[in-house]
């Protein structure tokens, strides 16, 4: 027996190795672009490379905004994730609609939405321009936002979530005289707050990340996104890797922060999900 406990303790003493020197070896370009971001130009190139920054400045940053407009693009990242999260509200009421309410048609209905799951986005993009195109919401915020409001993933993943939930429950409100909005707000949401967090964090680095649809989408300079804007920084200072660096941390930094965060709970909401 004591053969075997001390066996298992060097196999978990080796594992925990393997597994800081991987975390090591895979965060250094992290850390490299977060020192690099506050590093002037000329000691990005320096050979040999400093891994920390000998003359840290914050000039990277300010020229993103002075020079390249970043306060705009900012400020259209962050209209376009508040207004996800308003998505994920209208997706957790078709789940729990899904899930709780008899209708006709109900089951096809949602086979349908299933089925838009295995049709590449970047085949409805046409499609989704030429009629934004005739609704006149071309170049528009609204036209950015609405075609990403209602998701069929993440409406499965409610509907998945909510059906675990006991109908007698709800049920037993609507007796006590509750309303349907009632339930939904007072009753449901509380209950599914780990798949609220999932879908959270999901729609927050979908949102955060938006490029390929509102490079598309919009023409005018004053409706991109962080990341158009990081593509635009790639081409126009393609030499000037100090400020790229900034840019790339300003984009992934955020999302690092909300993950490290909300982490646990995406294992627990797919869990709870049915989802393996």
């Amino acid at each position: 027996m004591a053969t075997n406990t001390a066996k298992a303790k060097i196999e978990r003493s080796i594992v925990t190795l393997l597994l800081i020197v991987g975390g090591i070896i895979i965060s250094i370009p992290f850390i490299w672009m977060i020192s690099s971001s506050f590093k002037p130009e000329s000691e990005v190139l320096m050979v040999p490379p400093t891994l920390f920054p000998e003359n840290p400045t914050l000039a990277n940053f300010v020229k993103l905004f002075e020079s390249m407009n970043f306060g705009i693009y900012l400020r259209n990242t962050i209209i376009i994730v508040l207004l996800s999260f308003v998505g994920l509200l209208l997706n957790a009421m078709a789940g729990y609609g899904f899930a709780k309410f008899q209708f006709k048609g109900r089951e096809k209905f949602f086979y349908v939405i299933l089925a838009t799951m295995m049709i590449p986005g970047q085949v409805t993009m046409i499609p989704v321009y030429l009629l934004l195109n005739e609704m006149g919401l071309t170049n528009t915020m609204a036209g950015i936002v609405l075609p990403g409001l209602a998701a069929a993933f993440s409406i499965f993943l409610f509907r998945q979530f909510m059906t675990t939930i006991p109908t007698d429950l709800i049920e037993a409100a609507r007796l006590d005289g509750a309303g349907e909005f009632y339930i939904f707000f007072r009753l449901i949401i509380p209950i599914a707050k780990p798949i609220f967090a999932v879908q959270g964090i999901l729609t927050f680095i979908g949102a955060w990340n938006s490029f390929l649809w509102p490079l598309i989408i919009a023409n005018d300079e004053s409706l991109y996104t962080l990341s158009v804007g990081l593509a635009l920084l790639q081409g126009q200072y393609a030499n000037n890797f100090a400020l790229q660096m900034a840019g790339a941390a300003f984009m992934v930094v955020p999302i690092i922060i909300i993950f490290s965060l909300f982490q646990k709970y995406i294992v627990e909401g797919f869990t709870m999900s049915g989802l393996k």
